[in-house]
């Protein structure tokens, strides 16, 4: 299933050479290294499998992340070009990961996952996260989620 991931980028990647579209190439071409240093980890760690779709989805979850936070240090720091140039390289990203939730969605999807696993005080934070991250990864804020998991529990 990686695979498929894998190929969409390789093929973006070559239409983006053909095109000459500079920022998508250079951005499609971090996605790509990003996931060949995950192999070379996966290898050193003793683990033959390469990584599975949804560890290639958290990949790409943390790499707009980084850019989340540097494009609001530009903003801070008086840089609005490189600011726009990180939320140009997020939306490059966001093409590869599946839709993100709404707001709605997540707080819907936090109560229904609650009342699924019986979930009664803080302590039980972690079973809910897992479980979340097992139906919803790649689709939700986790932060997001962790925050209204916590209010619902009573954090």
């Amino acid at each position: 299933m990686a695979e498929d991931l894998r190929s969409r980028i390789e093929e973006e990647l070559k239409l983006a050479i053909r095109s000459q579209d500079k920022r998508r190439m250079a951005t499609l071409r971090l996605i790509a290294a990003a996931i060949k240093d995950r192999d070379i980890q996966a290898r050193g760690s003793g683990k033959d499998d390469a990584p599975t779709e949804a560890d290639l989805q958290a990949l790409l979850m943390k790499m707009i992340k980084q850019r989340r936070e540097s494009a609001e240090m530009y903003e801070k720091g008086g840089r609005p070009d490189l600011a726009a140039q990180e939320r140009e390289e997020i939306a490059i990203i966001e093409e590869f990961l599946p839709r993100q939730m709404t707001e709605d969605e997540i707080a819907e999807a936090v109560d229904a996952i609650i009342e699924e696993t019986g979930a009664q005080s803080l302590k039980d934070m972690g079973r809910v996260m897992g479980a979340l991250k097992g139906k919803y990864a790649g689709q939700m804020d986790m932060a997001k989620a962790s925050r209204l998991v916590k209010e619902r529990l009573g954090g």
